[in-house]
């Protein structure tokens, strides 16, 4: 029992003793944390004094700035409703004044209007005594002439075109000599500056197509066993041999230059290698064929690079090669054209056209003579139609079709074809023609001199550069014999092929006989 009543007693005390400790800790705790409290308290205040004296001077300092600004902008724009009031005074003022003048021109225009209107009605009273004093010289015209209104016009008409036809026909004159005057100096000017850029030579390249022998014993090599030598030659080229009497030589005939070409390289070779049959004839052939064909190109590209072109066909390239082995008149194509293309530079530059273009022209314009054999048709427009299908440009493909005006120019370019295709085939040298077509031509030109009425007599003179035409002065007058001239020209234009130009002079001779007695 004591025992019990001692754990009960310790349990007690024990229970006692941690309420009054747990009571005391609470209360040191409670005293510590109010006297932290209220130091904390004190420290925020004193900040928050510290805080509110700094805003209000921020704010303050705040306040004289905007206020600072906001004078001096008020200041400024006092400043400029000053000077628009300034300048809106001026300008009302001013258009007070521009009013009063208007005021001053409105009554100004007002009595210049009633001054026209008196001025009208004084001109139509005028107009009506006119037309009554023009009816009334018009019916006493009539009673002393005998000829009524129309017909008096008709009459005067018909004088009126007489005079005028006889001026025009002056005037015309003159402007054509003037116009001959000026275009004579400015085209010598410009193709005496080409000829003189470019000098080629006049003397004829003419080719012949023999070929020496080392011996009369050749010539029977050449023939072979019952001629298989000579045929298989001339089958392989395409060329006929003559061996005739002449000593040492053998003839090589073909039209195409090129094939004669290819046999003569091929028969000399044979010769000088001595060996010839049929097997080493097709060897030699083939061979020489293909190193032709590689002068061609090499010629074609030597003729582009002399100029200084670009961006030509390789095709076209090629087929200008072969105009080395063709001639015109006895003239080389191919010398032809780069002679043509470096006048056409020259002019083209004086005249202010592309010179590059200009060139192009003249080095294409004859390509179509290495095709006229194998196509049919003209070479111009042969040519127009190869190199439009290699990609040349419209332009040129007109040129070179219309250098014969076989077709219509499109452009200068095309007369200035013309112009150096002339130059070129007409230069002292140039080119050789039959006798028969040089006959021709003079006798065509004076039938269509003959052919106009009024032509007495007409004479083709200097090899047909020049036709000189003799009138009746009895039925052609001054002015007919200028429509007389342009008649002839037209129609020689249009009827005879003729190098470069022919001049046409018609002559009226008018004589005066007296016998003194």
């Amino acid at each position: 029992m004591v025992e019990w009543w001692l754990a009960w007693f310790t349990t007690l005390a024990a229970a006692a003793l941690g309420w009054f400790w747990n009571w005391h800790v609470q209360r040191v705790a409670r005293r510590n944390g109010e006297a932290s409290a209220e130091d904390l308290l004190d420290a925020a205040r004193h900040k928050a004094e510290v805080l509110l004296r700094e805003a209000r001077a921020q704010t303050k300092e705040l306040q004289n700035k905007v206020q600072k600004d906001f004078d001096l902008e008020f200041k400024e724009r006092r400043q400029r409703l000053e000077i628009m009031e300034d300048k809106h005074h001026e300008r009302a003022m001013l258009m007070d004044t521009r009013s009063n003048t208007l005021d001053d021109r409105e009554r100004l225009l007002e009595s210049r209007l009633q001054e026209i209107d008196d001025e009208k009605n004084q001109l139509d009273a005028r107009q009506a005594e006119f037309e009554a004093l023009l009816n009334e010289q018009q019916q006493r015209l009539m009673e002393i002439s005998g000829l009524t209104p129309e017909q008096a016009r008709k009459e005067m008409i018909g004088k009126l075109e007489d005079e005028i036809q006889k001026e025009s026909a002056q005037f015309i004159r003159q402007s054509q000599q003037e116009m001959y005057r000026k275009a004579k100096s400015e085209a010598q000017k410009i193709i005496t500056f080409a000829i003189e850029r470019y000098a080629a030579e006049t003397v004829l390249d003419v080719t012949t197509t023999s070929v020496h022998l080392p011996s009369e014993e050749m010539k029977g090599r050449i023939i072979g066993k019952e001629g298989r030598n000579i045929r298989s030659i001339e089958s392989e080229t395409g060329v006929n041999i003559m061996i005739d009497d002449t000593p040492q030589m053998v003839v090589l005939s073909s039209f195409d230059p090129m094939r004669r070409e290819i046999a003569r390289i091929a028969l000399e070779r044979l010769i000088q290698d001595g060996r010839i049959h049929p097997s080493s004839i097709e060897e030699t052939v083939a061979r020489v064929r293909e190193e032709v064909e590689e002068t061609v190109r090499k010629a074609g590209e030597s003729a582009v690079f002399e100029l200084g072109l670009s961006k030509i066909h390789p095709e076209v390239i090629q087929t200008l090669g072969r105009l080395k082995y063709r001639q015109s008149y006895s003239q080389n194509v191919l010398n032809h054209s780069l002679e043509m293309a470096h006048l056409m530079g020259s002019m083209a530059a004086e005249l202010g056209l592309d010179i590059e273009t200009s060139k192009r022209i003249g080095l294409l314009h004859d390509i179509g003579k290495a095709l006229t054999h194998e196509v049919e048709g003209s070479h111009a427009i042969i040519g127009g139609d190869l190199i439009k299908k290699y990609g040349e440009k419209p332009l040129i493909v007109n040129a070179v079709a219309a250098h014969h005006r076989e077709v219509e120019a499109e452009s200068v370019y095309a007369h200035l074809a013309m112009a150096a295709d002339a130059i070129t085939a007409a230069r002292p040298g140039a080119r050789n023609e039959n006798t028969h077509q040089y006959l021709k031509r003079l006798e065509d030109l004076e039938e269509i001199a003959n052919a106009s009425p009024g032509v007495t007599r007409s004479y083709a003179i200097q090899a047909g550069r020049e036709l000189r035409v003799l009138v009746q002065p009895e039925e052609v007058s001054d002015e007919d014999a200028l429509h007389l001239a342009r008649k002839i020209s037209a129609r020689i234009e249009k009827e005879v092929q003729f190098p470069g130009q022919v001049k046409v002079t018609v002559i009226r001779e008018t004589r005066s006989v007296e016998y003194a007695r």
